[in-house]
């Protein structure tokens, strides 16, 4: 398996910056990086940074999220061609929850409105547009088939599958061998777990309750997702995602690799 460094492991705790990101991939001899925006820095410079470093631009990560005064599609636009700076041949769009909207049923259809718009775009500059599934009582992508109620209004959408969010709304290899025909990018994450409800833990749409934990320390069974994956021959990258403080990301992420790598 080709494992990545996604940006937003490391940059959420703060303290760490782009080339921090690329060093503690290559020292921990990762295969590629999944920028997570690109932090207000020039992408051809990331690009730089990540390729000297021996590191494969898998994906560029990017959010819908407008300013006063800007358009959906000229945000779009933006990042898309940022990814064709990056090199990046997949990019990402998180589908959070909409303001406003108290529905997963609106959200579902506003965001397949939004990204509708956006796929014309994406294949225009020979980009794969995926989404992820996305945790949530309000999310609208988080099983099967929630994406593929948005794949049949907008065929060249693929997913970016992570393991720990569909375990939150069904068994996450199910899932996995459902959508594998159409995953372009995969993330591994993990939860602490609880079927009542615990202070500072979300409920999730299984009507369980959840909070981030470091993959192999909590209730995914993420080795069971990499062996899935090959078993379909899948070929891509894996990103490494990190949602807690319990350890800094960079020894976090090193604890998961020894994890992956020797099991």
């Amino acid at each position: 398996m080709k494992f990545s460094m996604m940006t937003y492991t490391l940059m959420r705790q703060g303290g760490f910056t782009p080339a921090d990101c690329v060093r503690v991939a290559a020292e921990l001899k990762m295969e590629g990086i999944d920028w997570v925006t690109t932090y207000g820095e020039d992408p051809a410079l990331l690009r730089k940074m990540s390729e000297d470093a021996g590191l494969t631009v898998a994906a560029h990560t990017f959010f819908l999220r407008l300013k006063e005064g800007e358009t959906l599609l000229g945000v779009a636009e933006k990042s898309l061609d940022n990814a064709c700076i990056l090199g990046a041949p997949v990019v990402m769009i998180p589908p959070s929850p909409l303001a406003g909207v108290e529905s997963r049923e609106e959200n579902h259809k506003r965001w397949c409105e939004m990204l509708a718009e956006v796929a014309p775009l994406a294949e225009q500059r020979n980009l794969i547009l995926t989404v992820e599934n996305f945790p949530g009582m309000l999310s609208p992508f988080v099983t099967a088939d929630d994406f593929y109620k948005a794949k049949a209004q907008i065929p060249s959408l693929r997913l970016t599958f992570d393991n720990g969010n569909a375990a939150t709304g069904e068994d996450q290899i199910a899932s996995l061998k459902r959508c594998f025909k159409d995953i372009a990018h995969v993330h591994l994450k993990d939860w602490d777990r609880s079927e009542t409800e615990v202070e500072g833990m979300r409920k999730m749409l299984d009507g369980a309750y959840y909070r981030p934990a470091l993959i192999g320390e909590g209730w995914v069974d993420s080795i069971a997702t990499v062996k899935a994956l090959e078993e379909g021959g899948y070929d891509g990258f894996i990103n490494i995602e990190y949602e807690n403080n319990k350890y800094r990301a960079d020894e976090g992420t090193k604890k998961v690799l020894e994890y992956l790598r020797n099991n």
